[in-house]
């Protein structure tokens, strides 16, 4: 199982969802009130929060990370990795209170998705990173991750790893190939198609299904899409919403299309080749989780040289042949394609794990939901889907 595969539906009840909606002044941070006393010339250590299975681990002991102890074995810095995010407004919960107090969270480098991310960045919560000292990120982040619109220039924040949201189904079962998003709505499929239920996760591929431009949509183009969403809910043609179950549910055939992400159908494939993934004629979102340093971290220059130990391509190879999603170092491909390893090598020509130009041209990063949007659009998609 995938790490991606463990997110569940994301509610707008969560206390940090709520939060940063109402924009409360008091948890906005001053740029001048978000750097503390950096220890790490000093302190050669750092404690690095992230998702679980998402890391590359030994095959004979799982207790190691070989990307991460060669990091450690290399500049001497001692790395407390812990696997506690496993889910965006629960680890948001978990931290948000020392956030807003100004104190620290005891965490110097943290993984959260990139809609996630922005909350953070719009209320002052995490701090800029000294390019200068990331030659790697500098000269490698690939390009059309550069530059989200929650983060200009990606100052605060420097992808983990990226995917597509896109459709997957089973070929062999449904005895044709699809296309679009609109296929998903033959009648072939009614009662046999399952959406993801969380709001951010779901609302950019069905609106990419409308025509819609995502780095661009309207309030118009949300209320239109949950419309036709709902109407296809009534008539039975939605089986259901999911978090991860869509993998089971794919799996056996009680579904044979449905909303999905690009590193959780590799690993799928691996066991049933019949699945395929689509990204649509008319696009697909592309998105990021993404690497960012708390307000008052201890060892920020730490951390930020361990984000840059990520961005050598022959580091990021190594790890994307673990974690199978979107590489965001492109750089990183001829790495892998240079393998003598057949299978490895392989992976250089997956375009789910380093996209081609035609496969690039349909993919696109959603304006995020600002704050003054979420709780009336959450409201409406949670009723939808019956959260």
């Amino acid at each position: 199982m995938s790490r991606r595969s463990l997110l569940r539906a994301l509610g707008a009840g969560a206390a940090g969802a709520g939060l940063a909606g109402c924009g409360v002044p008091a948890a906005f941070v001053e740029p001048g009130e978000r750097a503390g006393r950096d220890s790490s010339a000093t302190d050669r250590s750092l404690h690095f929060a992230n998702w679980p299975l998402y890391i590359d681990t030994d095959d004979e002991n799982t207790s190691k990370r070989p990307t991460l102890d060669a990091f450690s074995e290399r500049t001497g810095i001692s790395v407390t990795y812990t696997e506690e995010i496993n889910d965006n407004d629960e680890f948001f919960g978990k931290i948000s209170p020392a956030l807003m107090n100004h104190q620290e969270t005891g965490r110097d480098l943290i993984v959260i998705s990139d809609w996630m991310a922005a909350r953070f960045v719009r209320l002052g919560w995490v701090q800029e990173m000294d390019r200068a000292k990331q030659p790697n990120v500098a000269k490698y982040l690939d390009p059309q991750l550069r530059s989200p619109a929650f983060d200009a220039g990606r100052r605060h924040s420097v992808p983990w790893q990226s995917g597509i949201t896109g459709i997957a189904y089973n070929r062999k079962r449904l005895g044709r190939e699809i296309r679009s998003t609109g296929d998903l709505w033959a009648d072939d499929l009614r009662g046999r198609v399952t959406l993801l239920s969380g709001l951010d996760e779901s609302f950019a591929l069905l609106m990419q299904g409308d025509g819609v431009d995502v780095t661009r949509w309207t309030a118009d183009d949300f209320h239109t899409m949950c419309e036709r969403i709902e109407k296809r809910v009534r008539s039975k043609h939605i089986r259901r919403f999911t978090g991860n179950d869509y993998i089971k549910d794919l799996s056996t055939g009680d579904v044979l299309a449905c909303q999905a992400y690009s590193g959780d159908v590799i690993q799928l494939q691996a066991d049933n080749p019949d699945i395929e993934f689509v990204v649509p004629e008319e696009g697909a979102e592309l998105w990021a989780e993404s690497l960012m340093i708390p307000n008052l971290a201890r060892h920020k220059r730490n951390a930020e040289r361990l984000v840059d130990h990520y961005y050598d391509p022959e580091v990021a190879a190594e790890l994307a042949t673990w974690v199978n999603y979107v590489c965001p170092v492109p750089a990183a491909r001829d790495v892998l394609a240079s393998s003598k390893d057949e299978e490895t090598a392989a992976l250089a020509e997956d375009p789910l794990i380093f996209p081609d130009d035609a496969m690039r041209q349909r993919l696109a990063i959603a304006r995020d939901i600002t704050s003054e949007e979420r709780m009336g659009f959450a409201k409406k998609w949670n009723a939808i889907v019956g959260l």
